[in-house]
C-alpha cells in the first residue's frame, strides 16, 4: 500500500483529547507518536514498512499539490490487512493520525508476478 500524507502544521486532538501531548506539537510528531503505537500491531498481523521518507514537489504532476511524506507498506494478506485494521488495541490509537493529517491517500498495490 502506497500512503501519502499532508502533515498539519499542528496536530489537532480535538477529536480525542484523550491522546493528545501535555503542549501542542506538530502534525508530524504526531503522526511518529501513531507510528510508534502501530508497528506492533502491523507486525504481528505480517505487515511491514518498507519504506518512509519525505515528500517534495512533483517532477511531473501538478504543481499545487504537496505531500509531506510517502510511505510503502506490504502486508501478507487482504485479510490480514483486514483483521489489522479492524484490531482494537490498534484502533485505541488512531486518533494520533487523525491529529496529524490534514490529508493523505492510500493506494493499494499489487504485486505482479
Amino acid at each position: 500500500m502506497l500512503n501519502l500524507l499532508r502533515f498539519r502544521p499542528v496536530a489537532d486532538y480535538s477529536a480525542t483529547p484523550e491522546l493528545a501531548p501535555t503542549s501542542p506539537i506538530t502534525g508530524e510528531a504526531a503522526y511518529r507518536l501513531y507510528m510508534e503505537h502501530t508497528l506492533p500491531h502491523l507486525t504481528k498481523s505480517g505487515g511491514e514498512v518498507l519504506f518512509f521518507g519525505h515528500g517534495g514537489g512533483f517532477l511531473i504532476g501538478p504543481s499545487e499539490e504537496r505531500w509531506d511524506a510517502a510511505m510503502l507498506v506490504r502486508q501478507a494478506s487482504v485479510a490480514s490487512f483486514l483483521e489489522f485494521a479492524s484490531n482494537q488495541d490498534y484502533l485505541s490509537g488512531i486518533g494520533h493520525r487523525l491529529a496529524a493529517l490534514e490529508d493523505s491517500r492510500l493506494l493499494p498495490l499489487v504485486e505482479e508476478t
